[in-house]
């Protein structure tokens, strides 16, 4: 199995040990990705709308250079800090997604790096090359 790894500089650098994403066995997995603009590396501010919003673009980005869309994730995970930010969260996931469905799980954990309110990872099916 071959493993390649995905950057992006649309999307934040890792800040740490990991890739943005790889590409492996016609998948693409995502790391988690939280609220951080990939130009200054700081946390979005404003509430979860706005956070989810950040989180998503950066996504978009990590997919577009694995040369994929939306419509082809097959799963994504939701992590929030309160599942009160449940519903806005999920209007901004709505729209921007379309009219892909993926599988979707979505827990609310203790903590997330840097106090964020949101994070989300996704895995994705890779066209045959």
């Amino acid at each position: 199995m071959s493993i390649e790894t995905i950057h992006t500089d649309h999307a934040p650098k890792a800040i740490g040990p990991y890739a943005q994403a790889v590409r492996a066995n016609g998948f693409l997995f995502t790391a988690g990705q939280i609220p951080l603009d990939p130009a200054s590396m700081e946390i979005e501010t404003g509430d979860v709308t706005a956070q989810t919003e950040r989180v998503l673009s950066n996504l978009t980005a990590v997919l577009h250079e694995a040369g994929v869309t939306w419509n082809d994730v097959v799963k994504t995970t939701v992590f929030l800090k309160s599942m009160d930010d449940f519903v806005a969260m999920n209007t901004v996931y709505a729209r921007v997604l379309g009219d892909a469905r993926p599988a979707r799980s979505t827990v609310a954990v203790a903590g997330l790096p840097r106090n964020v309110s949101v994070e989300i990872e996704l895995v994705a099916a890779l066209p045959a090359r």
